[in-house]
């Protein structure tokens, strides 16, 4: 489906899924680690004013050069014909682009896509590199006018929330995160009081990779690089037909920011810091 960006320039739609051994001795490669956790609960933040869900764009600006990507798998719930027909809303070449480089990210996932790909989506869950939060299952809007998208009615926006992670159990994810994206990035009050008895913490982005649709991957690499600061969010997507060139701009990106000194990290060690 169409991820698409809220109150940002570059608005993303997206119908849709993401060595060397010689004689002498060489430098192992980096791989960025996530720092230790105290305790095993991901973490969160506290409710907003009056209780409801907290919103995290960015991480600290001064904590260190660290950058989150996180990758979108979008699916919407009435796209199963258009998957039976061939359209791929997976991208395992992106998936594999980020394990041979070793780069930790976050996937906020459909409950749909997890239902069209449960190979996929447990693979992703269980792989230590990566994390899987929530996009809602049906990948409809939590706001009037938004881009197009169909709405969910308030009064089931957590039921949907819920399903998604019925979803991800389903396929054999183990430890989905308590993280939400919304679809679309679109939001209101009413949206976030909804969501408070599910107690997860929505995550928004402060980088629009602009990834959705393009077809210029340097480009994309372009804008990505000129966002970047300490702490940022990196909003892709992890779906072929929509964002095909996805997997070029991460080949691209990774080496320059590392050259840079920065740090790739999941969301959650963002949130913990």
């Amino acid at each position: 489906m169409i991820t698409l960006v809220r109150r940002v320039t570059a608005a993303c739609l997206l119908g849709t899924a993401l060595t060397a051994c010689a004689a002498t001795v060489h430098p192992a490669p980096r791989v960025d680690r996530p720092a230790p956790s105290a305790t095993g609960a991901p973490p969160t933040l506290a409710p907003g004013p009056g209780g409801l869900t907290p919103v995290f764009r960015n991480g600290s600006r001064a904590h260190g050069r660290t950058v989150a990507l996180t990758f979108d798998a979008d699916m919407t719930a009435d796209q199963g014909t258009r998957a039976a027909a061939g359209e791929h809303f997976d991208n395992p070449g992106l998936i594999a682009a980020l394990r041979a480089l070793k780069v930790p990210a976050t996937v906020f996932m459909t409950g749909r896509w997890a239902e069209e790909y449960p190979d996929q989506a447990r693979s992703l869950g269980r792989d230590p590199l990566f994390e899987v939060a929530n996009h809602s299952y049906s990948h409809y809007a939590f706001t009037g006018d938004c881009y197009g998208l169909p709405r969910v009615s308030a009064d089931r926006m957590l039921a949907d929330v819920e399903r998604a992670y019925t979803a991800f159990r389903k396929a054999g994810v183990p430890d989905a995160r308590p993280y939400f994206r919304f679809p679309g990035g679109c939001y209101d009050r009413r949206a976030l009081r909804e969501l408070t008895p599910a107690g997860v913490t929505a995550v928004q982005w402060d980088v629009v990779s602009g990834d959705a649709f393009a077809t210029d991957a340097a480009a994309v690499a372009r804008q990505v690089l000129e966002g970047v600061r300490p702490g940022s969010v990196v909003v892709m997507h992890c779906t072929r037909s929509a964002a095909p060139t996805t997997e070029r701009v991460v080949r691209e990106v990774v080496p320059e920011l590392r050259a840079r000194g920065f740090r790739f990290v999941k969301v959650s060690e963002l949130i913990g810091s």
